[in-house]
Formats: structure tokens, C-alpha cells, sequence
């Protein structure tokens, strides 16, 4: 997705949550200095003209594994499931709050990591970034650096599938995902609501 097509949305997620994109894009320099490598050709390569599945970290998730086809996309903490089950995710879409030393194992195994930047994660960035020693693919939801992708989505399950859609792949399933999780705290319950209306926009309708 074209960050002008993006921008709008981008804004008005802003404004619902009243977050500031200064602080933002601030991350999103941090991030552009601390990766000094990009592997998108690499993430490229795992997800063109092949089946995907992106996996969110809902409770569903255990029972849904055996949907699991293809190309496997770990949103943030669902890593550690799949894992704990045998699954070594390809990709883990992660803006490091549910980040364990099970991240760095998983990229010494070579599952790259789609690391995200935003305004309230700049310690994670600083903590993190630095001790991921494989793979590695930067974003934003900010406008997009040389070497730091805007692909569009917001939560870390809808990056995945938008990062997908944009790079190529034959189809995308989604497992793990609950949208209509009841079980949240506000802001939580606001991300699913923009997840929801983002993933409609690509043809993906949870709700």
C-alpha cells in the first residue's frame, strides 16, 4: 500500500487515540538507525505466490493449529505459542511488547523479524533490536525511511496480513484472531475495532 492511500487512515487512527506522530516518526528513526541490515527479499521470497497464514495471539489459538498451511506470520506473542507447540514461525510481526528470549532463538533459527516502530516502544527498540541476531525487516506506521517499510496496518495480526497482501502471496489464512474479544481493556478494545476496519479495507472481513 502506497503510504499516501495509508496517510488518511494513519491520521485518523491519530486522532481516535490521540497519539502523535512526531513521536512516531522519532521511533521510526531509532529503529532506521539501530537495524543495520534489511531483509525484506528475504521475507519477500517466504511469502510471493505462496499460501500464508498469519496467526494472531488470541485464546483461540492452540485449537486452531491445525489450519496451519504454508508460510507461517507469528503476530508478536503467538511466536512463543507456536513454538511451545512445535512451530517455528517464518516471520514474527512484532513491535516488542510481548518479546522473550524465545525471539531470539527463533531468529538464530532463522525466522526473520518484522521489527515495528511506534512512539511507545522506543525502549524496546533499544533493548531488543540490538540482540536479534538473524533476519531482520523494519516498519512504521509512519511515513516509510530507506530502509524502514510502511506495508499499512496498525496492530501487529494486521500488519502481518497486509504485509502479505502487499508482498505477493496466493492467499492468506487467519488463525488465531478474535476480534470481538470482550476480555480487553479499552485500548486493547479500540486496536481490535481499527484491526476489524483495516483488514475490510484489504478484503478481510473478522467481524
Amino acid at each position: 500500500m502506497r503510504f499516501s492511500d495509508w496517510e488518511p487512515h494513519y491520521t485518523a487512527i491519530l486522532a481516535y487515540f490521540g497519539f502523535e506522530r512526531e513521536a512516531d516518526e522519532v521511533a521510526a528513526r531509532l529503529l532506521a538507525d539501530l537495524a543495520d541490515r534489511d531483509d525484506l527479499g528475504l521475507l519477500e521470497a517466504l511469502i510471493r505466490g505462496r499460501e500464508v497464514t498469519v496467526c494472531g495471539n488470541a485464546p483461540s489459538l492452540p485449537e486452531e493449529l491445525d489450519r496451519i498451511e504454508g508460510t507461517v506470520l507469528a503476530a508478536d506473542a503467538a511466536a512463543e505459542v507456536l513454538a511451545d507447540h512445535g512451530i517455528r514461525p517464518d516471520a514474527v510481526f512484532t513491535d516488542l511488547d510481548g518479546a522473550t528470549d524465545v525471539f531470539i532463538d527463533l531468529s538464530e533459527q532463522g525466522t526473520v523479524m518484522v521489527v515495528h516502530a511506534h512512539g511507545d516502544n522506543v525502549p524496546l527498540l533499544r533493548h531488543w533490536v540490538p540482540r536479534i541476531p538473524g533476519p531482520l525487516v523494519a516498519t512504521t506506521q509512519a511515513a516509510p525511511l530507506a530502509h524502514v517499510h510502511n506495508f499499512g496496518g496498525f496492530t501487529d495480526g494486521d500488519r502481518a496480513v497486509f504485509a502479505a497482501d502487499e508482498l505477493g502471496a496466493a492467499r492468506v489464512r487467519i488463525v488465531g484472531f478474535d476480534l470481538a474479544d470482550k476480555n480487553v481493556d479499552p485500548l486493547k478494545r479500540g486496536k481490535l475495532y481499527w484491526a476489524g476496519e483495516l483488514l475490510h479495507l484489504i478484503g478481510y472481513d473478522l467481524q
